[in-house]
């Protein structure tokens, strides 16, 4: 199982600062974001995306998945709801200009307006209407587990994927963002191969914090079977903050992870 970094946490850096990272620290795999005030941000030209790609190839590095979604899928607002479908719309043709595998799909935030059923059937109705662009690309749209009020057990992560009905519908699955309230155990059991890629983060219960990995609560000898279990065998991107040296830190606590 290949080990890798996202770029959401690394701001604004380069590509080519990013590849530089990866070699140095050991990491295989990357979340590539489309960032305005970057160079890779979603406005660049086929060719660029495309000589962006290669050139992660050729350092060995795979891009594991795209994040960039703009706008709140969530919203009961048309308007609002409409701008983040046409930003995901552009996320999953990039990644497959880019021949990248997944989206990472932020929903956007839970409002008090309205009833937890309209949000519901709403992003149901929208990511269907998405399948077949997702499918002509070769992309899974891969819906995270976030602090938003929203999909907060893994039955009801479950149930929208087996409503949408599609392998390019999945979840991505983010180890720590459940933990004040459940465990990544369950998630992973209860989703199996609806689990597209996989955020490695770490939470301390009792302070109520995410930590460094192998720092906090989570038993990834655990996580790690029961990943082995369902099959997974695509990269596993962390998403912990820190410096250049707590980064090559970070990726030997991965490889000592993942070999568990």
């Amino acid at each position: 199982m290949k080990i890798g970094i996202t770029q959401i946490i690394l701001g604004n850096i380069s590509v080519n600062d990013t590849i530089e990272l990866c070699k140095n620290a050991g990491y295989e795999a990357v979340e590539l974001t489309l960032r305005d005030g970057t160079d890779c941000h979603p406005e660049l030209s086929e060719d660029k995306f495309q000589t962006i790609a290669r050139n992660f190839s050729t350092a060995n590095i795979e891009i594991s998945s795209l994040a960039g979604l703009k706008g709140n899928l969530l919203s009961l607002d048309d308007d609002e709801r409409q701008s983040a479908r046409e930003s995901l719309v552009s996320s999953i043709e990039i990644a497959g200009i880019m021949k990248v595998g997944a989206i990472l799909v932020h929903p956007g935030q839970l409002a008090v307006e309205g009833t937890y059923q309209q949000v519901w059937n709403n992003l149901v109705a929208d990511l269907k209407d998405l399948v077949y662009l997702a499918r002509s690309k070769n992309v899974a749209i891969s819906l995270e587990n976030v602090w938003n009020k929203f999909l907060l057990s893994p039955k009801e992560m479950r149930e929208i994927i087996d409503e949408i009905s599609s392998p390019w519908v999945g979840a991505y699955l983010d180890t720590a963002n459940m933990m004040a309230y459940g465990y990544p155990e369950h998630w992973i059991r209860e989703l199996g191969s609806r689990i597209k890629r996989v955020h490695f983060k770490d939470f301390n219960r009792r302070e109520h914090r995410f930590v460094n990995l192998l720092d906090g609560d989570t038993n990834w000898s655990i996580v790690m079977e029961e990943l082995r279990r369902i099959g997974y065998q695509d990269p596993v991107i962390h998403e912990v903050d820190g410096d250049i040296p707590t980064q090559i830190d970070i990726a030997k606590r991965m490889r000592q992870i993942v070999e568990m």
